[in-house]
Order: C-alpha cells, then sequence, then structure tokens
C-alpha cells in the first residue's frame, strides 16, 4: 500500500512539474532548407503555447519589409533592417507546408522561471521600438538571435557543442548546403563577394548561425538536458528533381579553349572577334573588381571585406577599351604589369588566405593569355617602328 502510495505521489510531482505554474510551453522550430537561394540554409523560430490565455504564436526574427523605400540600396549596403514578428503558429507552419519545407519541433525543458523570464524577453522585444535589428547572415541572424534569447535565460548557462569537425569554416558550411541544393552558380557568386573573413574557422557557438545546427547543438547540450520532447510537425516530401545545371567550371572552362584558340590562330577574323571579347570581357571584369570594392568600404556587410577576388577582378580593366587612344608606351606598361600580376596570381592561387573559387580559375587564365597576347603585339609594333 505505502509502495502504490509512493508510486501516486511521484506520478503528481511529475505532473505538476510538467504543468507549472508557468502554463507555458516554449519550442524551437527549425525548418529545412527549400529551394531558393534565400531558404537554402533553413529558418528557425521560437513557439509559445500559453494555456492560461489559449494562445499559440511563432516569433520569428526573420522578417523584412520587401517595400521599404530603397530596399535593394539597403539590402547590397548591409543597412536593411529586420525585425520580429508575432503569427499564429497554424498560420507559419502552413506556409511552410505550402513550400514543401519540413518543420521539427524541441519542446524545451525548462523551469517555470526561465519559461516567464524568455517569454517576457520576447514580447518586450517585439515592441515597435525593439523589435527591428541590422541584419548579419554569418552573426546576428534569426538563428543567432533564438540562441541567445534561449541561452542568456537559462541557468546554468546551457553548454552547446560543436556540431561540425573542428576545421570548418564558414565557407566550408554554407558550401554544404548549395552543393546538396545543386546551386553551383549561386556558391560561385557568393565565392566572389565574400572575403577571406569568411575562411575563418568557427567556434563552437559561431557554428549556431546555421539552424540545423541550433537544432542539434540543443539537442546535444552538455551540462543539463535542454530538449524535454522532439517531434517532426511536417515531413518535407522528397523531389524527385535531381536536375543539375552546368557548372561555371565546366562553362568558363570552355571558354577558355575557345579563347586560347582564337588568340592562336592569329588571322584577320580572329583579331577582330579577340578585340571584341576584350573589350566586352576586361569591362565587365573592371566592373566587376568596382563592386567588390564598394562592398569592402562602402557597405556594412562584414565578410565582404578583404577578398582576395580583387586580384584578378581588377578594376583598372575598365581602361582596357580606351587604351587605343593611350599612348603606345602606357599600353605598354598596362599590359606588361597586368600580365606578370596575373602570373603570380595564378602562382600563389592555392596558397592565398582565401578559398577563391576553383572555376575563376579559366577566368584568371585567359587574363593571362589575353594580356599576354596584347603585350607581345606592342611589342612587335614597336619592334617595327
Amino acid at each position: 500500500m505505502f509502495f502504490i502510495l509512493a508510486l501516486l505521489l511521484s506520478f503528481a510531482n511529475n505532473t505538476i512539474k510538467a504543468q507549472d505554474a508557468s502554463r507555458l510551453r516554449i519550442s524551437l522550430l527549425t525548418c529545412t532548407p527549400g529551394d531558393e537561394l534565400y531558404s537554402i540554409f533553413g529558418h528557425s523560430a521560437i513557439r509559445i503555447i500559453d494555456s492560461t490565455s489559449l494562445t499559440d504564436y511563432t516569433f520569428n526574427f526573420g522578417t523584412f519589409d520587401f517595400d521599404d523605400e530603397g530596399f535593394y540600396i539597403k539590402f547590397m549596403r548591409g543597412k536593411l533592417l529586420y525585425f520580429v514578428s508575432i503569427e499564429r503558429t497554424d498560420d507559419f507552419i502552413q506556409s511552410y507546408m505550402a513550400m514543401n519545407r519540413g518543420v521539427t519541433e524541441q519542446v524545451l525543458d525548462l523551469s517555470a522561471t526561465e519559461k516567464i523570464a524568455l517569454q517576457h524577453k520576447l514580447l518586450e522585444n517585439a515592441k515597435e521600438e525593439n523589435k527591428f535589428y541590422k541584419y548579419d547572415f554569418f552573426l546576428d541572424n534569426c538563428t543567432t538571435r533564438l540562441r541567445d534569447f534561449i541561452t542568456h535565460n537559462i541557468h546554468p548557462t546551457p553548454a552547446l557543442p560543436a556540431v561540425m569537425p573542428a576545421n570548418t569554416s564558414y565557407r566550408d558550411a554554407i558550401h554544404q548546403y548549395l552543393d546538396k541544393g545543386h546551386q553551383p552558380w549561386s556558391e560561385l557568386g557568393i565565392d566572389i563577394l565574400l572575403g577571406c573573413r569568411t575562411d575563418k574557422i568557427m567556434t563552437a557557438a559561431e557554428q549556431e548561425f546555421l539552424p540545423d545546427n541550433l537544432m542539434s547543438a540543443i539537442d546535444s547540450c552538455r551540462n543539463k538536458k535542454l530538449v524535454q520532447k522532439k517531434s517532426v510537425i511536417y515531413q518535407q516530401l522528397m523531389n524527385n528533381d535531381s536536375a543539375t545545371p552546368t557548372s561555371p567550371a565546366v562553362l568558363f572552362t570552355a571558354l577558355f579553349i575557345f579563347v586560347t584558340l582564337i588568340t592562336l590562330i592569329n588571322n584577320r577574323f580572329s583579331s577582330i572577334l579577340v578585340n571584341i571579347f576584350d573589350n566586352i570581357f576586361f569591362f565587365a571584369v573592371g566592373w566587376l573588381g568596382l563592386l567588390l570594392i564598394l562592398m569592402w568600404v562602402a557597405t556594412d556587410h562584414s565578410m565582404t571585406k578583404d577578398n582576395f577576388n580583387l586580384l584578378w577582378a581588377l578594376p583598372t580593366h575598365l581602361l582596357l577599351p580606351f587604351l587605343k587612344k593611350s599612348s603606345t608606351s602606357f599600353a605598354h606598361k598596362y599590359f606588361s604589369f597586368s600580365f606578370y600580376w596575373t602570373a603570380a596570381t595564378l602562382l600563389f592561387w592555392f596558397f592565398l588566405p582565401q578559398q577563391l573559387n576553383i572555376a575563376l580559375l579559366p577566368i584568371d587564365l585567359i587574363i593571362f593569355i589575353r594580356t599576354g597576347d596584347r603585350l607581345a603585339k606592342i611589342k612587335k609594333a614597336n619592334k617595327a617602328l
């Protein structure tokens, strides 16, 4: 009889603990990656069920106003403000189901005091005067914000472990998602825009900028149990469309072979063709170099600075279409500098402190061949004078 009574008391105590005085249930929602670039890294949100007020809301820190005046300029300069929005959880989940993006819920094992504190902080942050923040994809995003809200309101502070190999950089991490999502052109564009800071080896905390990593870290918390229950709210349906676009490396290699051939043929038609190509190609490379400088010095994006892609994307290439009007001496000096500079870049390509996209190697080889050819022709013309 005493044994049965003890079991009943234990069950009652556990029930009271499960239904604590806060009458709150707080969960981390993790959404699987989508097909578009903006969604390919997944998403995180916090769900709060309040049994007292009979509400079920989700706090989403990944909201921005597409109609914001100067949206594109602010986005490019890293000055676009994101904000936290509150929406009914049913609406949130339905929107991800419509996009065929899975949703996993981790009910957090928190005390009543911790739940109340977390709810209070989230509601305070959602006020009009507090809800805006300057988004940084790597350092301050919709997932790191949730991580901080959770860890700063739990005692002792959760010790979240690293969930990726010890030598993983930011660039390695995003490459995994882009490769899995068959986005070679997006990967190329990102590799061009992001500088050497992206090749920094991440700490355990820095790995949590990705939603999947935060979910895994919370599952594996070292100093306490953080997850009371984990379940899949919506299972993503498998997509059989496995078509992969032509990779930049293949296309640029084909372009390199074509340019090499028309350079070697060296007849009247090929001369006209390479002159047209040079004007378009070098002008485009020069504009790209100018963009990289602007992304370095004129934006708030932390990872677009210190960009070694400027070694091959020289902004001075913008001058090439006008070199015919310049003195032979200036043209000789410019192509001489560009040729030897490009040779040095090729020589040290794999030893730079920044991982350059391998698809850009044929582009740099084209610069090497075309500047070398132009330099040889100038020297030949000078000898004929």
